[in-house]
């Protein structure tokens, strides 16, 4: 009867590595599937960036959405090192929802009057609507590579996150200091 309990035992012991392994196996394809979702995105920001960049008619918001950009490279080279540190090729998926904001945030650029106050209010509102979508990611990856005991992979992006959080502090900091009431004063043509 010892024996068959510890027959049993070992059985159970067995099944329950297999489970965790598979279930590893599963959050880390999440995990790297995800990434591949916010390299996509962060790539196609690159792009849209200097559309935004020359749209706006603030200098401060101009200036902004510059640095942000450059801020977004090395943010792509992070991403990339994330991969060589999970020993996978660095690829990118086609992330919808960036595709749809990007989208929105063109359309500002049609829909409002260039050179007014107005159309910098709509680009910091579509702006930060991206950066929410990206703090929402990286804060996801950063919890889910700490589940996964990958600390060194969470402290990569924790510095993207906190830029992500920055860049909208910045962005909410130049509506509030002039941006918003200058749009507030200014009057249809």
């Amino acid at each position: 009867m010892a024996k068959a309990t510890a027959t049993k035992s070992a059985a159970t012991k067995k099944t329950a590595a297999a489970s965790t392994q598979s279930e590893e196996s599963m959050l880390k394809d999440l995990f790297i599937e995800e990434l591949k979702d916010i390299y996509w995105a962060e790539k196609h920001l690159t792009k849209s960036m200097p559309k935004m960049r020359k749209g706006a008619t603030s200098e401060e918001l101009a200036s902004a959405f510059e640095n942000h950009l450059a801020q977004t490279a090395e943010q792509i080279a992070r991403i990339e090192e994330v991969f060589e540190m999970l020993e996978t090729t660095a690829r990118a998926k086609k992330c919808d929802a960036m595709e749809g904001l990007v989208k929105e945030a063109q359309s500002v650029l049609e829909d409002t009057p260039k050179g007014s106050a107005v159309r910098d209010v709509a680009l910091i509102i579509h702006a930060q609507k991206i950066e929410h979508y990206e703090i929402a990611s990286y804060g996801s990856l950063v919890q889910l590579a700490k589940t996964m005991g990958r600390n060194d992979i969470a402290d990569v992006l924790q510095v993207t996150l906190d830029e992500e959080k920055t860049t909208d502090q910045l962005l909410t900091q130049l509506a509030e200091s002039g941006i918003n009431i200058s749009a507030d004063n200014e009057m249809e043509k």
